[in-house]
């Protein structure tokens, strides 16, 4: 099955108001340019030099998320261009994406990843530090980011009933997050949670953003 293919075939699946991210990291241009040309708009990178790169070679109007762990020393590459930062994990990563979007006058849209899967290895927050982050004076003084949201990824694993524990567990953290922090924010309203292979569970936990990589594009060589 071709890319339009498989694009064509997930929209059929997933409900209109779930915003599809088509995860090109390590995807030659050429294929990213076919899943642009079948309408794909959004599209999901974790490093920065292939991100740089490849948003030169596609059409203006593409939207550009970071998706992976993002190092302060590189946020100033991407603040002039990139339309979502999906995996903001630290204060101190918060207010450098402030203060380079100030610099050149951009509100940089933002997520806040959360640390749900039960591996170490995992990038996030706990649900305390983010609680401590949005009570805190420094982050109440930030002008040039806004919180959209919250992202996070499930323990990678068959346990299906693991995965689904996780996903609730994320979308109760936004229910109290918007609640508390965010009421009269109609913005904060995008709950990224969900990948290839286990974007379903994520849906019917109220996900309204998923990260689809090897279903459009087939998969991934790491070693590129």
């Amino acid at each position: 099955m071709g890319i339009a293919e498989s694009i064509a075939l997930l929209r059929k699946e997933i409900p209109q108001h779930v915003k599809i991210v088509a995860v090109s990291k390590t995807m030659p241009q050429v294929l990213v340019k076919e899943a642009y040309d079948a309408g794909q708009r959004a599209f999901g990178e974790n490093r920065v030099q292939e991100l740089t790169e490849k948003q030169l070679f596609l059409p203006k109007d593409t939207e550009w998320h970071v998706i992976g762990h993002l190092q302060t020393n590189k946020v100033k590459y991407v603040v002039p261009f990139v339309s979502l930062i999906q995996s903001v994990d630290s204060l101190k990563l918060l207010s450098e994406i402030n203060q380079e979007a100030c610099k050149i006058g951009r509100t940089i849209d933002c997520l806040l990843q959360m640390r749900i899967a039960r591996e170490e290895t995992k990038f996030g927050l706990s649900f305390a530090e983010a609680k401590q982050m949005l009570n805190s004076d420094e982050f109440k003084s930030y002008q040039s980011i806004k919180l959209t949201g919250l992202m996070g990824m499930a323990t990678f694993t068959n346990e299906t009933s693991r995965i689904k524990e996780e996903f609730f567990q994320l979308a109760r953290y936004f229910e109290e997050i918007k609640t508390k922090w965010f009421s009269n924010d109609a913005s904060f309203r995008e709950l990224s949670m969900g990948m290839s292979g286990d974007y379903k569970l994520a849906l019917e936990a109220g996900s309204t953003m998923v990260r689809i990589g090897s279903l459009i594009f087939g998969e991934r060589n790491y070693n590129r």
